[in-house]
């Protein structure tokens, strides 16, 4: 098995501006370990909430018990249940009180498959592993436990990877399910990839699309 520490993001990475970190993000791999299982997959959509001006972010209104890791240092696991259904994991980002963090929102499996897919049920494609944050949570078996997981590990840590270059192409939209600040063009994903969650987007070269139309 490969060693957990090799290549692990260190806290620095997400001690930045949250949409740069957010754009980083992309072709990044997320790990979970649960005792001798082991899950990964590859970043490929993000959503930046920012409370100090966005009014769609959880901490908006100020702390909160549900919100406190949102609060805290940055390079922690920030999860949450939406509407009582699935559960959402984020990266927390900036300095300590600043309340930013990113949304994963999409993976493009890359290891341990066919534990994802029993946790999600047979029938499921890889597509459909992981496309959207309460898929993504069930197949990487992430649930409120872990709210406030340090993401330099042992239970989940984030990686670089060589299978996505650093000049790949990347758009920008707005954000997925939200009413307030829906104009902010805070969503991130790579272009042509078929994991992206919502609403892809396609290169001119593949087909003319504007970018935040449905793929």
């Amino acid at each position: 098995m490969e060693r957990r520490d090799r290549g692990v993001l260190p806290r620095a990475f997400y001690a930045r501006p949250t949409l740069a970190v957010a754009r980083a993000l992309l072709g990044k791999t997320l790990w979970r370990q649960i005792g001798a299982e082991r899950t990964a997959g590859l970043i490929v959509e993000t959503e930046a909430y920012i409370s100090s001006v966005d009014p769609a972010a959880h901490g908006y209104r100020g702390r909160t018990p549900r919100n406190q890791t949102m609060f805290g240092p940055p390079g922690y696991a920030y999860v949450y249940r939406s509407y009582g259904l699935h559960y959402c994991v984020n990266v927390v980002t900036e300095a300590e009180g600043v309340a930013a963090a990113i949304l994963i929102r999409a993976l493009q499996p890359s290891c341990g498959i066919e534990l994802m897919r029993a946790r999600r049920g047979p029938t499921h494609s890889d597509r459909d592993l992981a496309r959207g944050p309460g898929r993504l949570c069930q197949a990487m078996a992430i649930t409120l436990a872990d709210d406030g997981a340090d993401l330099l590990g042992p239970d989940l840590w984030l990686t670089a990877t060589s299978e996505v270059a650093e000049d790949a192409a990347v758009a920008t939209t707005s954000r997925v399910g939200i009413t307030r600040a829906a104009d902010l063009p805070w969503r991130f994903v790579l272009v042509d990839n078929p994991y992206v969650s919502h609403r892809g987007v396609r290169s001119a070269t593949r087909r003319s699309e504007r970018p935040g139309e449905r793929a």
